[in-house]
């Protein structure tokens, strides 16, 4: 039921592109190469981020919805990780209903592990006790 809605906006955001595209198709070459790149190029984003806000309110709870975008505050990355992991999963019919908070904390912790743990390595110089600054303090 989700995939059929889903290839519907798709489509839809499809059609709203071609149509769009199609009157200033001959425009940007006439006035050059790189004017019409760069906004189309931006209108291409925009049309992606709208389709993806539009499936991500489909298959989140609010309150999901609300965690996801603090994270995206403080890790814009992983936000975009989990988000394309959710949409992944809408698009091939395994999400069964709306995800919801708890659901999105699994998903986080299981995207965590993944990802590469960073290691501290402290390098010591070995034999400071013997260093002849501390004769400075023997009285």
């Amino acid at each position: 039921m989700e995939d059929a809605e889903l290839e519907k906006i798709r489509k839809a955001r499809l059609e709203q592109l071609k149509s769009q595209s199609s009157p200033a198709g001959g425009l940007p070459s006439s006035l050059g190469n790189g004017g019409g790149k760069s906004s189309s190029g931006s209108a291409n984003k925009e049309a992606e981020a709208e389709t993806r806000k539009s499936i991500l309110n489909q298959i989140l709870h609010p309150e999901a919805a609300d965690r996801l975008g603090r994270i995206r505050l403080v890790k814009e990355q992983r936000a975009t990780d989990v988000e394309n992991r959710l949409i992944t999963l809408a698009q091939t019919g395994q999400l069964r209903q709306k995800v919801t908070e708890e659901q999105l904390k699994e998903l986080l912790n299981a995207v965590a592990d993944t990802e590469k743990e960073e290691k501290i390595v402290v390098a010591r110089r070995k034999g400071w006790e013997e260093e002849e600054d501390d004769d400075l303090f023997d009285l």
